[in-house]
């Protein structure tokens, strides 16, 4: 699972994912992409879900670029606890996406298999997704 190896702090504040993603918007690493069209939080989970999901259909074949990484820490407090007491301990990481931010990309593969690959990769995530051909400007 993906997780950063140092933080300047343990614990962060829930923040928002209002507005649109313009940096890591476009294709840029390989010939096709899934774009989120949603906002959401990815735990590190589900990015490798996606991963083993996208990698097991395309056979290994091509190369995958993984664009998203989790580095914001969700914490959690035990189940039937009385309020107060403070914040509760990081349990896992998270990516806190914006629509149109790529997170996935594919290339040295047809385009039908990468969008099949896609198609299972989304069922995986939180979030609505769409398929992306480079250069295509829809």
């Amino acid at each position: 699972m993906l997780s950063p190896k140092k933080v300047k702090y343990r614990k962060v504040m829930k923040g928002n994912t209002r507005g649109t993603a313009y940096r890591g918007s476009d294709v840029s690493f390989g010939d096709f992409g899934l774009q989120a069209i949603a906002p959401g939080k990815i735990t590190s989970r589900q990015i490798e879900a996606a991963r083993m999901a996208i990698t097991r259909h395309v056979k290994r074949a091509g190369k995958l670029f993984i664009r998203i990484f989790p580095d914001k820490p969700i914490s959690k407090k035990p189940a039937e606890t009385r309020m107060g007491h403070g914040k509760g301990n990081p349990e896992e990481w998270c990516a806190v996406i914006l629509p149109g931010r790529v997170m996935y990309e594919l290339s040295g593969i047809p385009a039908d298999v990468a969008k099949e690959a896609f198609r299972l990769a989304a069922h995986k995530l939180p979030i609505t997704c769409k398929f992306l051909v480079r250069g295509d400007l829809s």
